[in-house]
């Protein structure tokens, strides 16, 4: 177990509550951390409670929050409300690789294989166009996919192969994901030993990659009324943002310029005005420094606030304007 993550986890998720109190604006992330340490703590009925509450306030993410209540469900006996829920999703078709996710590992943990390959596949369908930039955050649909493919022994297909382009391990995925595997671990074979030694290597490397970044890299953006309120109240800002189209193009270019030096897992957190506000009090700084900016982004990306960056092609525009990703700030 990792020394950061509690052995307690009644515990846990009771000082998380706490925080939510506190922090109402912080509210969905810290609820489904909590949910999640419930789950762990066998306590699912109250995990169940959380993930209820949050849908009844209107949360940023419902499907997400209604494919983590799926999981749990049937965890402890409720198949038909969990296959109800994951019925729904599928209809609504969410435009966020989440969802997809955990809908096609729940199916699988039951041994709805089929099922499960058509939820991943469906999802890749209405999030990548072939050819296009796969977004950090649907890679994992892609590798989910080709593992569960060569369970079913199904031959390669156009997805899988852009599943071994987006692979970041040095071992190639139709290794990683053979079934025979586990009978590399009986042998008596040294070199078949070795082989799959340096198999399990690549993928602890690939889980402490994403371990030691447990938040993304992200940029900070103001919606139109909030950056209105934020620059009449402290017009001192106007050198960082003198205009609401140039802070959107140039938060699409940091964006851009950081995935091109490779930087995984880039995210836009959406700033508020009384959210930096009181960041700025907690930090003894004006709110009119401009170097509190980035300390801000940070902080809201750690409590869970990021949205990963870039969207699905076919997914809404990240700044707001109703139109997909792909005809806003996407082209080109």
């Amino acid at each position: 177990m990792r020394p950061d993550i509690p052995t307690d986890h009644t515990s846990e998720a009771e000082r998380l509550l706490r925080t939510a109190a506190q922090y109402p604006e912080d509210r969905e992330p810290l609820l489904l951390q909590a949910a999640a340490h419930l789950e762990l703590a066998g306590a699912r009925d109250r995990a169940t409670g959380l993930y209820d509450d949050l849908l009844a306030g209107a949360p940023d993410h419902p499907h997400l929050v209604k494919a983590l209540k799926a999981a749990n469900l049937w965890e402890y006996g409720h198949e038909a409300e969990a296959r109800a829920i994951i019925e729904g999703l599928r209809i609504a078709e969410p435009l966020e690789p989440a969802p997809w996710e955990i809908v096609a590992e729940t199916l699988e943990a039951h041994d709805e294989l089929e099922a499960a390959h058509d939820s991943y596949t469906t999802a890749l369908n209405l999030l990548l166009t072939p050819g296009e930039e796969v977004p950090y955050s649907a890679g994992s649909l892609l590798l989910g996919r080709h593992r569960l493919r060569r369970l079913l022994g199904l031959e390669h297909d156009d997805w899988d192969a852009l599943g071994d382009q987006v692979n970041k391990t040095t071992v190639p995925l139709d290794e990683l994901h053979d079934p025979k595997r586990i009978w590399a671990l009986g042998s008596d074979n040294p070199a078949e030993l070795q082989a799959e030694i340096a198999r399990l290597r690549a993928e602890l490397g690939s889980y402490r990659s994403a371990l030691s970044r447990p938040f993304p890299v992200a940029v900070l953006h103001w919606p139109a009324a909030e950056l209105t309120e934020l620059l009449t109240a402290y017009p001192g800002l106007r050198t960082e943002y003198p205009s609401r189209e140039t802070h959107l193009a140039q938060l699409e270019s940091a964006l851009r310029e950081l995935a091109s030096t490779g930087t995984p897992n880039l995210g836009i957190v959406t700033g508020t005005v009384p959210s930096y506000e009181a960041f700025a009090a907690s930090e003894n700084t004006s709110p009119s420094d401009p170097n509190l900016l980035p300390q801000y982004a940070t902080t809201l990306a750690a409590r869970g606030r990021a949205t990963s960056w870039p969207p699905a092609r076919n997914a809404a525009c990240w700044c707001g304007s109703g139109e997909t990703y792909r005809e806003c700030h996407g082209a080109g």
